[in-house]
């Protein structure tokens, strides 16, 4: 039996399962990064717990990996918030340009046209 009619195709077939588990773990970051401070403490708890039957360099370094595992998804978390934050902000920026459009529209108008105007575009940007 010839190897390499077993081991290439092997290799391929673990290549193609990489190229399809990279985009699902890309998916995922934005429910990482959801998380909050208190699951992401509970998760540390866990992990500094497998630590506990280590001894010498090798519970050091588990150790070490459990706080950079917290503090990472700590800061994925801070990112996520900002990142909502800044598209609330950005989305109120572009209701009160549409306003402010809306309301030099009706300043063209007059008597009951440009009341009607107005009110529509009160209720339609909620000022």
């Amino acid at each position: 039996m010839n190897l390499s009619r077993v081991v290439l195709p092997a290799v391929a077939l673990s290549l193609s399962a990489l190229a399809f588990q990279a985009p699902a773990q890309t998916m995922q970051g934005g429910a990482t990064a959801v998380r909050s401070n208190e699951q992401i403490d509970d998760q540390y708890k866990l992990d500094k717990k497998r630590c506990d039957g280590m001894k010498g360099n090798q519970k050091d370094v588990c150790q070490q990996q459990a706080e950079a595992t917290r503090d990472k998804a700590r800061a994925d978390a801070k990112a996520g918030k900002e990142k909502a934050e800044a598209s609330h902000d950005a989305a109120k920026v572009r209701n009160d340009a549409d306003y402010k459009v809306g309301k030099e529209k009706c300043d063209g108008m007059s008597g009951n046209a440009k009341d009607a105007c107005m009110a529509d575009l009160k209720t339609r940007y909620g000022k």
